[in-house]
């Protein structure tokens, strides 16, 4: 897996939404947004064992926390249902924008519902895995206990969700009442996979009843057997995670460009902007992908990935112990492993005077070579001879023409 984006975008109020991208090593097979459940946050234990297995199945997957919630900015208490749909739309436009559009919906009670109720609205959705979710957003009504009450009386109260006091206005009950998710499940027209424990005591097992007889074929339930509703035994959760990668391996098709010969040479290298910061950089290199970055000590940089002289670095300590591996099995040396570490740093040269520390410095890379196995000192010296030969150190050595031509967008 590699390492995680930290990013944001605009939600349905305008505020900044707190969301994490989790990529597969590889290119993403399809892209996954994920819904959490009511105010709850994308870091849940659920959120996270399911977002680690669809990762580990070969997709992207995003998750955010909605309006007001978590990380992200804007005020919960003047959201509703609809915000929140609306903010699964923007995080979808987003993922279009900058990556590519989802192909799966998975959400989490409340998530659950809202990724049934806004599927349809999004094109590029091919499937849809609910865990817990509620077959009537009335529903949280229940959590809000003698809070209700005062809600309706008052048109504001706070009350008391997970331990936690939230503001709950009468315009979030009134909302409630303008979606009917069972009719969403009906009218879905998109494969819908339905997760729920018979002993969810939070939300019943008769609401996954409800929404597996609302729903038209093909559509599937999975027991979570003795789970709690927020799956907080990290079991239950990998479980249901692992189910979700499964199923959505029929319904999400692997694109074709990944059904090549995967051992077939990359002829480029391709970068490009995330939007996220400063400086970061998606690069694909055939299958393969991660961020490129500055550090933080760099204004604007995030920190996410490596820097262009780190790349640099690592393409020269990589070439040395290939080079050098090719070597020691070519005369059947007994070298077990190589090790390369790469400093690079920029030189003022060693005999420059006044005049001379007006030019510009030198780069220099420092390469420390490990060599592991029962080799002679001769050995040892011939194999850091051999080192130099390395392609990279060459081109590094005799410099390189760089041409640059410019490209239309659309390519």
């Amino acid at each position: 897996m590699a390492a995680p984006i930290r990013l944001s975008f605009p939600g349905a109020s305008g505020a900044d939404l707190s969301a994490r991208l989790d990529l597969p090593n590889g290119k993403p097979r399809a892209f996954v947004l994920f819904a959490h459940c009511f105010t709850c946050s994308k870091d849940l234990t659920a959120s996270r064992a399911v977002s680690s297995a669809l990762t580990t199945a070969g997709f992207g997957v995003l998750r955010f926390d909605f309006t007001g919630l978590g990380g992200s900015g804007g005020d919960f208490g003047s959201t509703n249902f609809t915000m929140n749909l609306d903010d699964l739309k923007a995080a979808a436009a987003y993922l279009g924008e900058h990556y590519e559009a989802p192909s799966m919906l998975v959400g989490h009670s409340l998530g659950g519902a809202a990724v049934i109720a806004v599927a349809r609205e999004i094109p590029s959705v091919k499937a849809v895995a609910t865990i817990g979710a509620p077959a009537d957003v009335q529903h949280i009504k229940h959590q809000f206990g003698e809070g209700l009450e005062a809600i309706e009386a008052e048109g504001e109260a706070t009350v008391l969700l997970a331990e936690r006091p939230f503001s709950i206005k009468k315009q979030f009950l009134d909302d409630l009442g303008r979606h009917d998710i069972q009719a969403s499940a009906a009218a879905l027209k998109k494969p819908l996979l339905i997760l729920h424990a018979p002993t969810d005591d939070t939300v019943g097992i008769g609401n996954a009843t409800d929404l597996f007889v609302a729903a038209r074929h093909p559509k599937s339930f999975v027991s979570l057997d003795t789970a709690d509703h927020l799956l907080s035994n990290k079991a239950d959760a990998a479980y249901a995670a692992e189910v979700i990668a499964a199923w959505a391996n029929r319904y999400v098709e692997r694109p074709e460009a990944m059904e090549e010969d995967s051992s077939e040479e990359a002829m480029g290298v391709d970068v490009r902007e995330t939007g996220q910061g400063k400086f970061q950089n998606q690069v694909t290199a055939g299958p393969h992908s991660f961020l490129a970055d500055e550090p933080t000590s760099v204004e604007g940089g995030l920190g996410t990935g490596v820097s262009p002289y780190e790349l640099l670095s690592a393409a020269l300590g990589a070439c040395t112990t290939m080079t050098l591996r090719m070597y020691a099995d070519f005369k059947k040396l007994p070298l077990r492993r190589v090790g390369v570490r790469v400093e690079h740093e920029k030189r003022h040269s060693d005999s420059a005077g006044e005049a001379m520390e007006k030019e510009p410095p030198v780069d220099h890379f420092t390469r420390s070579i490990e060599l592991v196995g029962d080799l002679s000192e001769e050995q040892r010296q011939r194999i850091l001879q051999i080192a130099d030969r390395c392609p990279v150190h060459r081109t590094l050595e005799r410099g390189a023409e760089v041409t640059t031509r410019e490209v239309p967008a659309s390519a």
